[in-house]
């Protein structure tokens, strides 16, 4: 009688391992925006893509379509909050918000402000817009040309980087230089938050597309769910494009940290078991990658546990 080969342990568990590490171990430290930290420097976790997998948490709800929201976004290359706000997405809205009310001392609620930027176009262009976030740089890297006189301007048209990558990884699978970044030094001062999830880097192996995320600042407890998810779907669309198969995808966190007002959810949620198999399915091909709309994403077999509510550290 053969022994049963044991389970292998849930895709969830190594973050959950990650949480409480850092709850109990982690540096305290009092961050940006004054509500305090307990940090690490470096951490890694991987995720099998295959069969559809996706690294979705299910010990508590994520709502994977406002990341799905958000990165499709991002491929627009906009950095005005306005389009994210009509398909009720909010993440991005506490920052042009908090501008609002510091520079004209109005004491205006989240919904009401969204509001503005919806219904007053003028209004959104001066208010709603994050500077050369994300987006931006992904799409329209500033690039600049020869003006004479030994000086240079903007040229009407930047790098697109995205696009660069799907063609890169078309013909030349074998480069160590597949990869995109929002982290541009000379316009970081201009952005209403420098990037966090900064650097993607791809490997093509054996038909597979693997994934890696370098993210110089992660809150463990509300953003890293949405950020392996953005990774997971960026994946997948790139290897859609590229005749490829999703690989697996690789998460490196620099300053990894819980805040400390995030007690009650940390608890929680490392007192709570993973279970199931969640699948992203991809509906459709479109003709490129900057083609895909909400509609092209389904997510199946997702039963996760209660959602933990938490507040933000803007």
């Amino acid at each position: 009688m053969h022994a049963m080969s044991p389970q292998p342990p849930h895709y969830e568990e190594q973050y959950l391992d990650l949480m409480r590490h850092i709850w109990r171990h982690g540096d305290e430290r009092i961050d940006r925006t004054g509500v305090g930290t307990r940090s690490i420097l470096g951490a890694t976790l991987r995720f099998s893509l295959a069969d559809d997998a996706v690294p979705l948490l299910t010990t508590k709800r994520v709502y994977w379509k406002v990341a799905a929201r958000e990165m499709l976004w991002f491929l627009t290359g906009d950095t005005n909050i306005r389009e994210l706000v009509k398909q009720n997405v909010h993440i991005w809205t506490d920052w042009p918000l908090d501008s609002y009310r510091k520079a004209t001392g109005e004491d205006i609620d989240r919904d009401a402000f969204e509001a503005r930027i919806i219904e007053d176009e003028a209004f959104a262009r001066q208010w709603g817009d994050l500077g050369p976030v994300y987006g931006a740089q992904w799409v329209n890297w500033p690039r600049y040309e020869p003006a004479g006189d030994g000086l240079f301007r903007r040229a009407a048209q930047g790098h697109n980087q995205i696009a660069a990558l799907v063609d890169a990884i078309r013909t030349n699978p074998g480069s160590r230089r597949l990869l995109f970044t929002g982290w541009n030094v000379a316009e970081v001062a201009q952005m209403a938050l420098p990037p966090c999830h900064m650097t993607y880097q791809f490997q093509v192996s054996d038909g597979r597309l693997n994934g890696l995320l370098f993210q110089r600042s992660c809150d463990l407890g509300l953003g890293f769910a949405f950020n392996i998810f953005g990774l997971s779907m960026i994946t997948r669309m790139l290897a859609q494009q590229c005749d490829l198969e999703p690989g697996e995808v690789v998460w490196q966190g620099g300053d990894v940290h819980l805040y400390l007002n995030h007690a009650d959810l940390v608890e929680e949620q490392i007192s709570r078991t993973p279970a199931g198999a969640p699948k992203l399915r991809i509906n459709r091909r479109p003709s490129s990658i900057f083609d895909y709309g909400i509609e092209d994403f389904e997510v199946q077999d997702y039963a996760p546990q209660a959602h933990i509510s938490a507040p933000v550290a803007v």
